[in-house]
């Protein structure tokens, strides 16, 4: 069977060695019966692997001539979807196949890392776990550790809902075009930090203020969202953070508890505009 052109407007680098991509499905580890997603199987590097284990296996394509492919290759074997993973709804998907979980798989376009890490995070109930193929700088991003260089609105946002972990490099040369960078997998295994139900959106406007002047203190950075310079000094203070940090020494959990803080604070605050 011919091989597929990859398009650069696609973001396609195909996984050629074999030895890597069974490295990575023995590391993914998949068991018979569970529902697993690859997202943008390509040639089809991971996906024969991943049916030997007796999965049940749905391919999320957006290049019809790589999701013909994978038909052609596998029958009924496999289910594809042709579409974009970032307009698929996740739990209607698991749903209409009479399954709770699924688990996640791909080798996915360096240029929209974040957003489709972005989405797996908002159906972490229903997305159980995911082995990524990114970029080795975003990979050490998502798992960087407060007060590194890497730490930033990606770690925050990563490691409040999932805990990522670094499993090991991928050279240029296993792919075809080579890509000028050296690629990571990465491992997330999806879950809810404690303290931030109810305030998800609360958290992620605090986070992002306190990153947008990463080079500021949080007195500086926070004043896009709290221009009472005595309130977002309380509010501050009850949290237990000291105005002159930086937003990069805050751990996820200092975030949960100062985002808590401040809604509690919008809370009464319009509740007393409303008396």
């Amino acid at each position: 069977m011919d091989h597929i052109v990859p398009k650069k407007s696609l973001g396609q680098n195909f996984l050629v060695d074999r030895n890597i991509a069974q490295k990575i499905v023995r590391e993914f580890d998949p068991k018979e019966g569970e529902l697993v997603v690859e997202i943008g199987p390509g040639e089809g590097a991971l996906t024969g692997l991943l049916l030997e284990s007796g999965c049940r296996l749905i391919a999320v394509e957006l290049d019809p001539r790589a999701a013909e492919k994978v038909r052609q290759l596998h029958g009924t074997r496999i289910e594809v979807v042709e579409g974009d993973i970032l307009r698929l709804d996740l739990r209607d998907l698991a749903q209409r196949r009479g399954c709770g979980r699924i688990r996640v798989i791909g080798n996915i376009p360096y240029y929209i890392t974040s957003p489709i890490l972005f989405h797996l995070i908002g159906y972490r109930d229903t997305v159980s776990d995911a082995m990524l193929m990114m970029q080795r700088e975003v990979a050490d991003r998502l798992a960087a550790r407060p007060r590194t260089k890497d730490y930033g609105i990606l770690s925050v946002i990563t490691q409040t809902y999932s805990e990522p972990k670094r499993l090991f490099d991928v050279g240029p040369r296993c792919f075809f075009p080579a890509p000028k960078v050296t690629s990571a997998i990465v491992r997330l295994r999806f879950r809810d930090l404690e303290g931030i139900t109810g305030i998800e959106e609360r958290h992620r406007q605090l986070v992002r203020a306190a990153f947008s002047q990463r080079r500021k203190t949080l007195r500086n950075s926070l004043s896009q969202l709290l221009s009472d310079q005595h309130e977002r000094a309380s509010i501050l203070g009850t949290a237990g953070i000291d105005e002159g940090e930086r937003a990069e020494e805050l751990a996820p959990g200092d975030f949960i508890r100062l985002a808590r803080i401040y809604s509690d604070a919008l809370e009464s605050r319009r509740g007393e505009q409303e008396a």
